[in-house]
């Protein structure tokens, strides 16, 4: 059946703020809701009074993340809704007017995507973020223990200089205890280091079991490791919100952006997308680059043809956006979702 009410939801961390419109644009009626089952419940008893409901919800991936999942297990149709754009909120901003601009945007036909779902895709994205905190404190701590190193004592600095990274955590985190200030330092530096290393090792482990589980094809892929192929299933989410491919290059931020002036013609890089997307097929376009002999001939001929090395890559990455645009839906499996 054809919904008949749109209605707008504002997520915020205790409440939600819903706008629901008629046919014509006209506003029915507004609703506040706590962040609970009963919340929702209140929510979606009161939405059906007045017709048959759609919802576009802003931060579906975050404080909405728990009634998205309620309103599509009840069997409602749920879409995904940016934040107002500047020139939205020039009549001012409150919880009621984002709620009813979410509302028109269903309203007016905008092609708003479907929430990316929840289940295995869950997992995989937590282990991605988990991943991606350690990660980031580990190279902090690496940075901190350089530049503990630089300015150490000399007796300290001839011992361990020739070291980096992990050899020389391993090297400081053998140290034996000290009353000296800098020798504890390094020694406490290096253990972090270790124990980040082995909490991004153990993540990577349960990815790797994780992937291969729910899509063993996409391992297959040349250049697709675990880590990048998490991001990719997370990041695309259900292979129905991808109307186009030009849709997943701009998801991926690898569509060209126009950059000319006067008689010169060129592109730039695409600095919107999704970050972590574009992260992962850059790393896979590099190791085409290098070690699959068809990409490697590509990437000759565009570098021929007058391109840039920068150019040529983002051709390449543009490539494979292509490609597994086509890629994903084949290999995305129902208990990706459940």
């Amino acid at each position: 059946m054809e919904w008949t009410v749109a209605i707008g939801v504002d997520t915020h961390k205790e409440v939600h703020v819903a706008v629901a419109l008629d046919a014509l644009g006209a506003q029915l009626d507004s609703q506040e809701i706590p962040t609970s089952r009963a919340g929702y419940e209140r929510l979606l008893c009161w939405a059906r009074e007045l017709g048959v409901p759609a919802f576009a919800i802003e931060g579906a991936g975050s404080y909405g993340a728990g009634l998205v999942r309620f309103l599509e297990r009840a069997g409602v149709t749920v879409f995904e809704c940016e934040r107002p754009r500047r020139h939205e909120r020039r009549r001012g901003k409150s919880d009621l007017i984002d709620a009813a601009l979410a509302a028109r945007r269903l309203l007016a036909g905008e092609r708003l995507s479907l929430p990316r779902g929840g289940g295995r895709r869950e997992d995989l994205r937590l282990l991605l973020l988990e991943r991606r905190g350690a990660m980031q404190a580990r190279n902090a701590a690496l940075n901190q223990l350089s530049a503990v190193i630089l300015t150490a004592p000399e007796h300290v600095r001839e011992r361990l200089q020739a070291l980096s990274g992990e050899r020389l955590a391993r090297e400081v985190a053998r140290l034996r205890s000290h009353p000296d200030v800098v020798i504890g330092v390094l020694r406490r530096l290096g253990r972090r280091v270790e124990r980040l290393s082995k909490e991004v090792a153990e993540t990577e482990r349960k990815l790797a079991a994780l992937v291969a589980e729910i899509a063993p094809e996409l391992l297959e892929e040349y250049g697709v490791g675990p880590v990048c192929a998490a991001q990719l299933l997370v990041s695309s989410g259900d292979p129905s919100r991808m109307r186009s491919e030009a849709t997943f290059a701009a998801l991926a931020g690898t569509s060209p952006v126009e950059a000319s002036s006067g008689m010169q013609r060129r592109h730039r890089l695409n600095r919107g997308g999704d970050r972590q997307l574009n992260w992962a097929l850059h790393v896979v376009a590099l190791q085409r680059i290098r070690h699959h002999p068809q990409t490697a001939a590509y990437y000759e001929r565009l570098l021929a043809a007058g391109k840039t090395t920068r150019e040529a890559r983002r051709c390449v990455k543009r490539a494979l956006a292509r490609h597994f645009y086509r890629r994903l839906p084949e290999i995305s499996r129902p208990p990706l979702t459940t």
